[in-house]
């Protein structure tokens, strides 16, 4: 899904207190707070060791903390991936820095191994054009390339480390204790680490569902692979780190999709579909990643955005002919009745029109309408709130996507009596005051988009892209590279080549090619078969969906020990489902300190405990 051009959105924000999402003097921007962060307890000499909440974006030059502790701290539950940031801050210059996780000890010599730990490196992009208000003219962190070899720390800078722990499913509760072995040229620091494991497992499939593009294209391009066997292994890279961010791709099968042909003289006219490597795909799919969704690609379904749009055809019969009517129901047929057959009916969705214009309802509604005679089990998804005039015909929608800012709760309620779901997007809008996806924003953006998710009953969210490196149109002879430009550019819809028009830092792009494959080309003839690298937005996504599951989670135990409960008790827990305002009070007010998250996170653990408890 690409966004809509106009960007303009009312930047103006009510002074709000502690919860304000952009308000600051106008001499300290959000970004370069410090009132947060640890000093690590007894490191000596002339390099500052300190530690923060992962749910900071920590800016180059700020100073050290004063307040001391003896550890860095975190906690998760099991099967749960949490992470906290050591920030290496030297007088001078730091030559070959290097970092050791050891294994993480528990009670009665329970262990979590060095090899759940790993040790990322912060990296810094240079935000020549801020996306809005918030954002400033400087180096923001983002992505999370691993710490593979040694690197130098500038002397008065913040090197932050992101460490990140993987906790299994068969941890055993309680408190773990271990280090992480800092190491450079003349200097070596040994930093603590504690983790509480709370006594309860997230489930390996989410409840929220997710949809987030990826084009797998462009990934085979900047990474060099050319061979059907260094594609599928590359494109495994890129789908498990989908599966360990909790994020489904639109596509799960890309290199598998339904096989079709079309018989317009058969009697009477049929499709014939062959299934047998998109079965092969999507039992990959579900059983190892464990996704939530599927985009089916209709053939014959026409489709477009606001900006233009082509009508249904198969072969050269157009949607009026005898001969498209026949061939189209036998294939949305067929594709329904395998999709119930394999069980993976509730996850298919189709999503064939993007953002349209009044002028485009008629369209969508006769689309919407042929696929609902034809194949009603298929869910239909529509990038659109429900307006009055949109509803008044009947638009067989039961997945409504609007974009953030266009959600109305009252509406939204009116549609979900008759049956239908409600999803919702960013993209290269909103922008402040709204949460939003752009680099030079808090890090909270993002996670508290999942509490005001959950908030207003939406049981999906959408992102148009998440490895969108370069714009065709801005960088129309040699591709962008994402490290050096984090700049989203405009493609299509009309842009000539070579003009640069902003949608925002890091619109379409939460995950990195490796540093080796930057650039297309880089590596030479050979392909980098190499993860993904991750970032700080990317892991506030994980950070948001698993929030969601974690209230998800003790709504089920509250629903099921309800009538056992004093009524004081169940009050209590329902306040911490429910009343939210300290970390989201509207669209526009919210925390930008993650501290209130982490503690009604941790109140939320805690209640689960004591509710799961026989």
């Amino acid at each position: 899904m690409k966004a809509r051009l106009f960007v303009g959105v009312l930047l103006a924000a009510l002074c709000c207190g502690a919860l304000c999402s952009v308000c600051r003097a106008a001499d300290q921007p959000e970004y370069y707070r410090t009132d947060y962060g640890k000093r690590i307890e007894g490191e000596k000499g002339p390099v500052a060791v300190w530690w923060c909440r992962a749910t900071w974006k920590v800016a180059p030059a700020r100073p050290a903390p004063t307040e001391t502790t003896v550890a860095a701290e975190l906690s998760a539950a099991r099967n749960d991936r949490e992470a906290v940031q050591i920030i290496v801050r030297p007088e001078q210059k730091l030559v070959g820095l290097t970092a050791v996780a050891s294994p993480l000890t528990g009670p009665n010599g329970a262990l979590i191994p060095a090899e759940n730990i790993q040790v990322l490196r912060v990296y810094y992009h240079a935000v020549e054009h801020p996306t809005d208000r918030v954002g400033v003219r400087d180096r923001w962190p983002d992505a999370l390339p691993p710490l593979a070899e040694p690197i130098d720390v500038a002397a008065g800078e913040n090197q932050p480390l992101w460490v990140l722990v993987y906790v299994p499913a068969t941890a055993a509760p309680g408190d773990y204790r271990g280090t992480v072995e800092l190491l450079a040229r003349d200097y070596a620091e040994v930093v603590p680490i504690q983790l509480h494991v709370w006594n309860f497992a997230l489930p390996e499939r989410n409840h929220l569902e997710t949809a987030f593009g990826f084009d797998h294209g462009l990934a085979f391009r900047y990474h060099g692979v050319k061979t059907e066997a260094d594609k599928r292994r590359l494109l495994d890279l890129y789908f498990r780190s989908f599966a360990e961010h909790r994020i489904s791709p639109y596509d799960p099968a890309p290199l598998d999709p339904i096989g079709v042909t079309f018989e317009p003289k058969a009697d009477p006219p049929r499709a014939v579909l062959d299934f047998a490597g998109f079965d092969a795909a999507m039992a990959q799919a579900v059983q190892e990643y464990h996704f939530t969704g599927l985009r089916l690609h209709l053939a014959g379904m026409g489709g477009g955005t606001f900006h233009d749009r082509y009508e249904p055809k198969i072969l050269d019969y157009g949607e009026d002919t005898p001969e498209y009517k026949a061939m189209f129901a036998s294939y949305v047929k067929q594709i329904e009745e395998h999709l119930r057959a394999k069980g993976w009916l509730d996850m298919a969705y189709v999503y064939w029109f993007d953002e349209p214009d009044s002028k485009d309802y008629a369209f969508v509604v006769a689309g919407m309408k042929r696929l609902r005679a034809n194949a009603p089990g298929l869910a239909r998804m529509l990038t659109e709130e429900p307006n009055e005039r949109f509803v008044k015909l009947d638009p067989a929608v039961n997945i409504w996507c609007p974009v953030s800012e266009n959600y109305k709760h009252e509406a939204a309620e009116a549609r979900r009596a008759q049956g239908e779901r409600f999803w919702w997007y960013v993209c290269c809008v909103p922008k402040a005051p709204y949460c939003t996806l752009f680099i030079d924003h808090p890090a909270t953006d993002l996670r508290v988009w999942h509490w005001q998710t959950w908030q207003r009953g939406i049981v999906g969210t959408l992102v148009w892209q998440t490895n969108y490196w370069t714009s065709d149109a801005a960088y129309p002879d040699q591709p962008q590279n994402p490290y050096d430009d984090p700049m989203g550019y405009v493609s299509g819809y009309s842009t000539p080549k070579g003009e640069r028009r902003h949608w925002g830092n890091g619109d379409g792009r939460f995950i990195y090619p490796p540093l080796a494959a930057a650039v297309p080309g880089k590596s030479g003839d050979q392909p980098v078969l190499e993860p993904p690298v991750s970032s700080i937005r990317w892991e506030m996504l994980r950070e948001g969906v698993e929030d969601y599951e974690f209230l998800y989670r003790l709504r089920e135990l509250l629903e099921s020990r309800r009538g056992g409960l004093p009524a004081d008790e169940a009050v209590r827990i329902e306040s911490l489902l429910t009343d939210l305002d300290s970390i989201t009070r509207d669209m526009t007010t919210f925390t930008t300190d993650p501290e209130p998250i982490y503690q009604r996170r941790a109140a939320v653990a805690e209640a689960i405990e004591k509710l799961g408890k026989p």
